[in-house]
């Protein structure tokens, strides 16, 4: 039930296709692949990593992200992967909340992070920077063949700010990230071998997570460094059948960069969330970009992966039903449950106004190392987001509401307690 099986069968059979491309070159998915298997079997063989263990990856975007994240998996591993943009100190806190027995990051972060973990004196991990000696060590390895692991090992722990601010790690499967990929090619687009997965926003959160599905179905990843709104318009006409994932403000963005010209020609999917969208930038993007625009609701705890609002919902007159769609985000994904409930835990009439809770194979396990913020976000199989909405008579949910004191940066939520901490 490894996740990395499907990426290891998919080399098998088109060793040479293109896997990986950034600013520097690119690997086949037989290389990347191969990569990966000297990733794991240097974690497991001379830093002595056992199943299990887990691995905090925070790096910028580059290749070593994505090649370190199957690295993980192949060897039987559990990825954390953390965002490049937070305090050394708050990256210190996820090294030590997860027990880590190994870190990858860059040039860039690796002092700001080694001196947040010598202030309270524990024994430091392995600090593994990507293009280092160490990293071409870890290279020269022998490829490890694949450990076998259940459904519910766990993968990806995804640390999500809670209302205090104090961030708690969402325990992810491979089976929550399986159900993932497959309600992608249900919901949003089928993948064919070569479509074009544009990274701009960070590969630790929504882009690299969809990335997964690519990766399954023969896609081709191109790294970029950053969001620069240029860039991405430039990948966008050279390159065909492109997927992006963008926040609402990297949308508004990209309007204000492409202006009165259409410079989307080889753009298929742009998927959005991690926000409010306003309609009236919504109309501004389907008018500048066509029926490319796909929205996801989700969270850490049930990866992008609870409503959407597809393209074809987003087509329409201008009504007023059509504009209350548009700033809906939309149905229940593919064999998911969502409901808006009172504080008892019961369904709530339609149009009513409620917590949000959801269940489905995506749904986490809970927190790693905090049962009680566990119970409180899980309960009776039903994941209680602390997102308040509604639910209209054809099931399409509205968001009203986030936790009060809580400021969304980029897709990032952040609170009042990190910046003053």
């Amino acid at each position: 039930m490894n996740i990395a099986a499907t990426l290891i069968n998919r080399a098998r059979s088109a060793p040479d296709r293109a896997a990986l491309t950034w600013r520097d070159g690119t690997l086949s998915y037989g290389a990347f692949v191969d990569v990966a298997a000297r990733i794991a079997g240097g974690l497991r063989g001379a830093h002595g990593l056992a199943a299990g263990d887990r691995v905090v990856l925070c790096m910028e975007n580059r290749p070593e992200f994505l090649l370190g994240l199957f690295g993980c998996w192949i060897g039987g591993l559990a990825a954390v992967p953390a965002n490049a943009k937070l305090h050394g100190r708050e990256i210190a806190h996820i090294v030590r909340d997860s027990g880590a027995a190994a870190v990858f990051t860059s040039d860039a972060l690796v002092e700001p992070l080694a001196e947040a973990l010598r202030e309270d004196g524990a024994p430091r991990p392995s600090l593994i920077v990507a293009g280092s000696g160490e990293w071409a060590r870890l290279l020269g390895a022998a490829p490890s063949g694949g450990v076998d692991v259940a459904a519910t090992d766990l993968a990806w722990v995804f640390y999500t700010s809670g209302t205090t601010g104090r961030p708690k790690g969402a325990m992810l499967s491979h089976r929550n990230l399986m159900f993932m990929s497959h309600a992608y090619f249900a919901d949003i687009e089928h993948v064919s071998p070569g479509d074009v997965k544009l990274h701009a926003a960070p590969l630790s959160h929504a882009s690299g997570l969809y990335g997964l599905p690519h990766l399954f179905a023969g896609g081709h990843q191109v790294v970029l460094p950053g969001f620069e709104p240029d860039e991405v318009l430039a990948a966008f006409e050279r390159y065909a059948n492109v997927t992006m994932f963008a926040a609402p403000t990297m949308v508004t963005r990209l309007l204000n960069a492409v202006g009165a010209g259409t410079r989307a020609t080889g753009l298929r999917t742009l998927y959005y969330g991690g926000g409010p969208m306003y309609v009236s930038d919504l109309r501004r993007a389907l008018d500048a970009f066509g029926p490319r625009l796909w929205q996801l609701y989700g969270q850490g705890e049930s990866p992008m992966t609870i409503s959407g609002l597809s393209k074809s919902d987003h087509e329409g007159d201008g009504g007023a039903a059509h504009l209350a769609r548009l700033a809906s985000c939309g149905i229940a994904r593919t064999g998911v449950e969502v409901r808006v409930v009172g504080e008892d835990g019961r369904p709530l009439p339609v149009g009513e106004v409620g917590e949000v809770v959801t269940r489905s194979d995506c749904t986490m396990a809970g927190y790693w190392g905090n049962p009680q913020a566990s119970a409180n976000a899980l309960r009776d199989g039903w994941l209680w987001t602390g997102d308040v909405g509604a639910l209209d008579e054809r099931g399409y949910l509205t968001l009203r509401d986030r936790s009060k004191d809580m400021i969304i940066s980029g897709g990032t939520n952040i609170y009042p307690r990190e910046v003053e901490e």
